[in-house]
């Protein structure tokens, strides 16, 4: 279950919902804030790997779903050449 959801917006305006297994996401993007695309990828991929590394280190199992998360950001952060990120909003997911 995804502990930190956030929104982004893409240089071409499209929106993604975005999620990360840990609440480190805080550490690395700030909501209302603009990024050049190649930093919010690195940095996403960082947070990220963090989180994964400390789901790792909790539950002794690697986080698939941070792996899936960077590879979808990857993959659409590749589609641009130049541009901004804006971090829309974060918030700690909601339980359903």
């Amino acid at each position: 279950m995804p502990e930190m959801q956030f929104l982004v917006q893409w240089p071409d305006g499209r929106e993604q919902s975005c999620y990360s297994p840990s609440l480190v996401m805080h550490d690395y993007l700030e909501p209302g804030t603009e990024y050049e695309v190649a930093e919010f990828v690195k940095r996403t991929s960082e947070a990220l790997t963090v989180a994964s590394d400390r789901v790792l280190a909790k539950f002794g199992m690697r986080c698939t779903s941070a792996a899936q998360q960077m590879e979808e950001i990857h993959d659409v952060g590749a589609g641009y050449t130049s541009g901004v990120v804006r971090v829309l909003r974060m918030s700690a997911a909601e339980l359903l």
